[in-house]
């Protein structure tokens, strides 16, 4: 596999003591992207072997192969050669509902969103008219702020964010995130935006480097977030003089060696390594995981249980990702799963 950046030294004395857990994450790893390979070759149903990979929900062991970071990728960032303003509008507007669902109803009012089309007034009509409806507009994935009600007064959530996206592109901020000179600069750009907080600033920075807009390595940076530090906590029994980050930049370079050590065959993104935003994704899976596979094992949180089962989509899966990658020629739908490996 290709490195992108040469392993980090450590010059701290005092490293993580590792707990149970730590294999698991490993052994989760390789039998998440087992799946995610069984579905893809066409297989039925279901696709690991594991009870719990089968019984609860759980996001791929790489980010950008999951349903609705896919989604962003084909159908709102590559789907035209768009602005870098258009293509901003487009990221952020998706990323702030995380809802394909929303996106959708908002195309079939307006067209493609872009700047044409994109209006606070029409667009929050549509949303409202959506919500009287009984309809849920914003993903359950994570929870999203809204503004301060003694600036913006008692507005819905979604006006606020369309007021907030209208107002950062009038203010020039598209072209500020296409100059950052890294990915912990954009993402400190991004934390200036009100009501987005590390988690979200990390998260967005992501989607737009799936763009043109920047172009950085998703080896240069990550910053933990709640569900990675249950994670972690679960993984060692104390990180010694290491911060969270540290960690999450140790499994990124140690992947290989750990694989090999524990006899896994780990079939990676087309020669495409876990990246530490795929390795800080795998500990958020892994407290849930181990939630049933450790139930001994306490997290940060304190949560016992996983809430959401697994329904299998019916739908033939095909992937795609950031041309940039240079992964999509070297895609192959007909690679059956390889001996042991079910399909859900």
């Amino acid at each position: 596999m290709e490195r992108n950046l040469a392993p980090t030294i450590y010059v701290r004395k005092q490293k993580p003591k590792k707990s149970v857990v730590f294999d698991t994450y490993w052994e989760f790893a390789v039998k998440r992207q087992d799946a995610f390979y069984a579905r893809l070759s066409g297989a039925a149903a279901p696709w690991s072997d594991d009870p719990i990979i089968q019984t609860y929900k759980f996001t791929n062991a790489y980010r950008a192969s999951d349903r609705v970071s896919q989604y962003l990728i084909k159908n709102v960032i590559y789907s035209d050669n768009w602005s870098t303003t258009d293509t901003f509008l487009r990221i952020l507007l998706f990323k702030l509902f995380n809802k394909i669902e929303t996106w959708e109803l908002l195309e079939s009012q307006f067209g493609e969103v872009s700047l044409k089309t994109f209006d606070v007034e029409n667009y929050s009509a549509v949303l409202d008219n959506a919500m009287a409806a009984g309809g849920r507009i914003y993903s359950a994935a994570y929870i999203m702020p809204s503004g301060s009600r003694k600036k913006y007064g008692h507005i819905k959530k979604h006006r606020f964010h369309l007021l907030l996206i209208n107002n950062l592109i009038k203010d020039g901020f598209p072209q500020e995130v296409s100059t950052v000179q890294s990915m912990q600069e954009g993402y400190e750009l991004l934390l200036g935006i009100e009501s987005v907080g590390k988690f979200l600033a990390y998260q967005f920075i992501t989607d737009f480097n799936y763009s043109e807009i920047i172009d950085f390595q998703e080896s240069d940076f990550v910053v933990p977030g709640p569900g990675a530090l249950d994670g972690i906590k679960k993984s060692f029994v104390s990180l010694g003089e290491y911060a969270p980050e540290d960690v999450i930049r140790m499994m990124f370079d140690e992947q290989e060696e750990q694989f090999e050590r524990l006899g896994l065959e780990f079939r990676s993104l087309w020669g495409r390594p876990l990246q530490l935003i795929d390795c800080q994704n795998l500990f958020c899976e892994v407290d849930k995981y181990s939630r049933v596979a450790h139930p001994e094992v306490a997290g940060i949180s304190g949560r016992t249980r996983i809430k959401q089962t697994f329904k299998p989509r019916i739908k033939d899966l095909q992937v795609w990702y950031p041309p940039k990658w240079g992964i999509n020629d070297k895609i192959n739908y007909d690679s059956t799963p390889r001996e042991g490996v079910l399909a859900l």
